[in-house]
Formats: C-alpha cells, sequence, structure tokens
C-alpha cells in the first residue's frame, strides 16, 4: 500500500469517527432550519451592502458605522440559533481533531516517532486556551 492509498483509509476511518457524524448532522440541521437560512441571507446582504458603501463613500464613517453595528447584531442573531450554535461546537471539534492528526503528520516528517508524536496547541497564553491546561 502506498502513502496515498493509506492517506484514503485514514479518510475512510475519520468519516467513522462521532466527531464527523456530529458535524454531519449539525449541517444538515442548519440547512433544513429557515429562519437561520433567512438570518444568513440578511447578515450576506448587510456585508455586501457595507462593503458598497465603504468603497462608493468611505469618508461617510456614521453610516459605516451604523452599518457595521447592524452586521454586528445580525452575526449576534444568527450564531444565536439553537443549530448554528450546534454546528459551531461540531466544527470547532473537527477542526481540533483535524488540527491534531496535522500536527503528529507534520512532527513524523520532522522526524519524530510515530507512535508517541503527538500535537499540543499550546501558545503558553491562558486567555487563548479554550480546554485548559493538560
Amino acid at each position: 500500500m502506498n502513502i496515498i492509498d493509506e492517506t484514503r483509509a485514514l479518510g475512510r476511518t475519520l468519516q467513522q469517527d462521532p466527531r464527523y457524524d456530529r458535524l454531519q448532522e449539525a449541517t444538515a440541521k442548519c440547512d433544513k432550519d429557515k429562519e437561520l437560512q433567512d438570518l444568513i441571507g440578511n447578515f450576506n446582504l448587510l456585508r455586501m451592502n457595507l462593503n458598497a458603501e465603504m468603497q462608493k463613500n468611505p469618508q461617510d464613517t456614521d453610516k459605516i458605522n451604523q452599518m457595521k453595528a447592524d452586521l454586528q447584531k445580525a452575526y449576534d442573531a444568527t450564531m444565536e440559533n439553537a443549530n448554528m450554535t450546534q454546528y459551531s461546537v461540531a466544527q470547532k471539534e473537527m477542526q481540533d481533531l483535524l488540527n491534531r492528526m496535522a500536527g503528529i503528520l507534520n512532527q513524523c516528517a520532522q522526524g519524530a516517532d510515530p507512535a508517541t508524536a503527538d500535537y499540543n496547541p499550546c501558545t503558553h497564553d491562558c486567555s487563548t486556551c479554550g480546554g485548559g491546561c493538560h
């Protein structure tokens, strides 16, 4: 088996992980949630309008600041949706897993022992951490 075949096998294993299932389920719920889709559409429209206004009238800071505030409110409303919250958690879990996998592979590519290589995202800045010390 070559390295690409082994990578495909790893991909199949990844798709059997519960984090993968949670992300797929959360994505499907978001796709079916009409209220959420409307919130996302409104957010995107406000963002496009803000970008256009910033290009057209960058000196109109009052209008731009109001549009930014409206965009923030739309973002907050979107992120408060239960399905979006569930999606955000599931997406972060999957991204953390992928980061760990990539970190291990990178260490192995630099000569680390595959049996003991691991990934620690610690920045030694506790304000950046969501998981606590190990």
